[in-house]
């Protein structure tokens, strides 16, 4: 039965195989898409992509199911938390100009099957996106028109009583998809200008909901009569917060467009930061408005602002409205649109989707095998999901690509830059001898060995340390970890770091309602992961990390990236157990497809060199002393037995 059991260089071939990461090419400007974005573009994208449904339909979702209108403080803390995986996001598309976003950014620094599954996972999150925007985008219309839409497609097609789908086939919503996918079809040039027609429309709209909102706002709305400020507690604005998230998921589509920015280096940091602090400004002044304006007990999910207008007595205002925000939702389905076949695209390139998917049009330059295929998934899935159950599903794949992103600034910023020779061990180095003199060409002869130790000790403090490698200050403590090579020990310090962090924060959600933990053991588990979580954030600190002027760098690094990373997964372990058990099923089918297609046609599997099989003679003189002869056999057609081959190797008489 052992002859079945794969053997450990198997083995370790394997887990090579699954954390091999992506070379990168020399020249990473060169691209077969068309660079013509500025950063006005590429800001007016990251608005439009965060700006649309998240402003007029889920500040009003979760004011009144959630958090009331403490709604505000969810989206200061969702800004936050996004804030942080932004300037992650804005390091990496400004190092590494190429389109795939947060799976290209864990592809060149984590490993191939955490890119896979992040990319995986990027694509539902896009996919979902743009069928809740387009079931937001119907049910406005739909109230335009006093529900007449949904009335005739009730009454002459039915409605369903299934959880998790809608009451009704959305009709609409899939033909606004439709419709937008062959516009993206034409080019990032008529995307490009499309979004900013829709974008100025959508900035007038919220700039009249503001002025509007306010002269008509009434502070008893968040009295006590009307249930308070927060009406449902921490718990209920920490919930809110995960929820939210779906605003600020749009800065990503500027990552995914980076290959196509004229300037990247320079463009991508600063249209994220614009576009993230417009887009946090607008959702707090808006959820003020809409909660000072009627009680939020009150509001309708599916049309807040809207009807928050109508109910005033302000009809013409109420239409406005929904009119703009019918065009601030077009750009956010132009920026879904516009990204998923570009992750698509990025992953068929490096063969670990189906290689279809890889072919760019020669004249529009785009991948319109991409943009048609999931168009339509885009526009089926509008048709028949609820858009409720489709927001908690898209938080977590969001949150989650933001904790790999900001792990790999972690383990890329650590790790030494293309072309850099590792520098040897402390421990490996060997000495000099005595007749060598600094120079190298001189001869000296050393009084003692202590003052041989001493010229050794000046020469290395002078050194200059490589990305990576201890720093000088710790190595009286820490001398031990001069062993490894660079990075290694910061890679497991950044493992550790995660799974304390999912420790710590398992304990702050469920540790009081689920487990059931006494108060001391409560305590004690809190105080051990901490522990663990500030340790593993010493112990990367305490390496030398790369510093570069040429691009944008995060700053306070690794305290800022993990900070994010137990924010994030804070956030997701708030998430209903529904939400998990879904996207477990889905993190299933994308092994399944990764384990049938991507690990045999991924592009470094080629480069990798055919591995040798070395075979070992031992032979038994007379005299009982043994020698070995390690001799290298090349692998042939036929599959190897594990035997040595006895007509190549010769016995020593």
């Amino acid at each position: 039965m052992a002859r079945w059991l794969p053997r450990s260089t198997d083995l370790t071939r394997f887990c090579q195989k699954l954390n091999r990461v992506k070379t990168l090419e020399d020249d990473m400007m060169e691209t077969s898409f068309n660079r013509c974005l500025s950063t006005i573009d590429l800001t007016l994208l990251g608005i439009g992509g965060m700006v649309g449904s998240g402003l007029y339909v889920l500040t009003g979702t979760v004011a009144k199911e959630i958090a009331g209108p403490a709604v505000i403080v969810s989206f200061i803390i969702a800004g936050f938390a996004s804030l942080l995986a932004a300037l992650c996001y804005a390091e990496f598309g400004a190092r590494v100009p190429k389109t795939g976003s947060a799976y290209m950014f864990t592809y060149v620094s984590m490993g191939e099957i955490w890119a896979f599954l992040i990319g995986w996972n990027v694509l539902l999150e896009y996919m979902i996106g743009g069928a809740a925007v387009a079931r937001a985008w119907s049910g406005y219309l739909d109230s335009i028109f006093n529900h007449k839409i949904k009335n005739f497609t009730v009454t002459h097609v039915g409605a369903w009583q299934v959880p998790f789908l809608a009451h009704y086939p959305d009709f609409l919503a899939a033909a606004i998809l439709l419709v937008a996918t062959a516009f993206i079809s034409f080019g990032a040039k008529v995307s490009s200008w499309l979004n900013h027609v829709f974008s100025a429309i959508s900035m007038g709209v919220i700039l009249f909901i503001l002025i509007m909102g306010f002269v008509l706002a009434q502070p008893k709305n968040w009295s006590t009569q009307e249930g308070g400020f927060a009406p449902y507690g921490l718990s209920g604005i920490m919930a809110g917060t995960a929820t939210c998230f779906y605003a600020f998921v749009g800065f990503d589509v500027i990552a995914a467009s980076s290959e196509e920015a004229r300037n990247p280096q320079r463009a991508v940091p600063r249209a994220i930061a614009f576009s993230l602090g417009l887009a946090t400004g607008a959702y707090i002044l808006v959820s003020v408005v809409l909660t000072l304006m009627v009680p939020w007990h009150t509001l309708d999910p599916d049309s807040a602002l809207a009807d928050a207008f109508y109910r005033r007595g302000y009809a013409w205002a109420g239409f406005l409205v929904a009119a703009g925000s019918i065009c601030a939702m077009n750009t956010v389905l132009l920026s879904n649109l516009f990204s998923l076949p570009r992750i698509v695209y990025a992953m068929a390139e490096d063969g670990l989707f189906f290689q279809v998917f890889s072919r760019v049009h020669p004249r529009t330059q785009v991948p319109v095998v991409g943009i048609v295929v999931f168009g339509l998934l885009m526009a089926l899935l509008a048709l028949v999901f609820d858009l409720e159950a489709l927001v908690q599903f898209l938080s977590i794949g969001t949150l989650l690509a933001y904790t790999f992103v900001a792990a790999s600034i972690i383990v890329l910023r650590f790790q030494q830059q293309k072309g850099d020779v590792p520098a040897p061990a402390a421990s490996g180095q060997p000495n000099p001898e005595p007749h060598e003199g600094p120079s190298g060409g001189e001869l000296k002869e050393y009084e003692s060995f202590s003052d041989k130790l001493q010229l050794v000790d000046r020469d290395k403090s002078k050194e200059q340390r490589e990305p990576g490698q201890l720093k000088a200050a710790f190595e009286p403590y820490l001398d031990f970890l001069s062993d490894f090579y660079p990075g290694e020990v910061v890679t497991v310090a950044v493992v550790t770091l995660m799974v304390s962090a999912i420790c710590l924060c398992s304990i702050l959600v469920f540790g009081n309602t689920h487990l059931h933990l006494p108060t001391w053991s409560y305590s004690l588990l809190l105080v051990l992961f901490s522990l663990g979580f500030l340790l593993s954030l010493l112990l990367i600190w305490a390496h030398e990390q790369q510093h570069s002027t040429q691009t944008f760098q995060i700053p306070l690094v690794p305290l800022s990236p993990a900070l994010s990373i137990i924010l994030n997964i804070y956030l997701m372990l708030k998430l209903s157990y529904m939400t998990w058990l879904r996207f477990t099923v889905w993190l299933l089918l994308g092994l399944l497809v990764y384990f049938g297609y991507g690990i045999w046609h991924s592009k470094e599997n080629l480069r990798e060199p055919r591995p040798q099989r070395v075979s070992a003679r031992y032979v038994v003189f007379p005299g009982g002393s043994l020698e070995e002869r390690v001799q290298a056999v090349q692998p042939s057609c036929q599959p190897a037995t594990g035997l040595p081959d006895t007509d190549t190797d010769e016995h020593k008489r």
